[in-house]
């Protein structure tokens, strides 16, 4: 019933798991980047936060950085929250389920640095968040178009009548998605990987990089 045409970029469907209308599936290429996710989302579960030390040149001061708390629990929730919606962009079989994970990771990115205490994090935080919330304009808008002139947002229906989907649909999808974190956007997320607690801070950039793979293999397929 549910067939990606031959010579997918992604490669042929090996499981399916429909839900309603709503159908993900796995692919070679999907699969890869979801054990990847899942493997950074284990890290967060199970490790514990680095202690960031900072040297005062000049001096023989060392200041330790540590999480702690409920501020550590806070931001590994975060970093577990935005691992699973990666992992649910990276199989989806619709493009409005796709654009909204993508919206749900810059949500995610912003929860994981929104309790540092720190200016300088916060303050990138805060950019970041301007540019992620009006990245979803062009995100949505891509959906929008493309079923208003297809009838569908469906990849598998949309595969089997390529190149249907229109390109200024696929060209705001991948500004909205460039917008959550990929270059030249990227700049205004910088500072946040100067914030203490590692793993979780890591997720901040594994998440816009799978966004982005994962984008490029849907607008080949489509």
């Amino acid at each position: 019933m549910f067939e990606l045409a031959a010579g997918a970029v992604g490669g042929q469907e090996l499981f399916v798991l429909p839900f309603g209308d709503i159908v993900n599936y796995f692919t070679p290429y999907t699969i890869a980047l979801f054990l990847f996710a899942l493997a950074f989302t284990l890290i967060c579960i199970f490790s514990k936060p680095e202690k960031q030390l900072d040297v005062a040149f000049g001096t023989d001061a060392i200041y330790a950085k540590e999480v702690t708390g409920k501020d550590l629990h806070f931001r590994r929730f975060m970093a577990i929250a935005c691992g699973v919606a990666t992992m649910g962009a990276v199989t989806s079989g619709d493009i409005f389920n796709f654009t909204l994970f993508v919206s749900m990771v810059g949500v995610c990115i912003i929860g994981i640095v929104a309790s540092v205490k720190y200016k300088h994090v916060l303050n990138a935080a805060f950019n970041y968040g301007i540019i992620s919330i009006l990245s979803t304009i062009p995100l949505f808008g891509g959906a929008a178009i493309t079923l208003a002139a297809t009838g569908t947002l469906s990849i598998w229906e949309l595969a089997a009548i390529a190149p249907a989907m229109p390109w200024i649909a696929k060209a705001l999808i991948i500004i909205g998605v460039m917008g959550e974190g990929i270059a030249p956007f990227y700049a205004a997320k910088a500072e946040l990987f100067r914030a203490p607690g590692a793993p979780y801070v890591i997720m901040i950039h594994v998440s816009s990089l799978l966004m982005f793979l994962r984008v490029v293999e849907i607008m080949l397929t489509v």
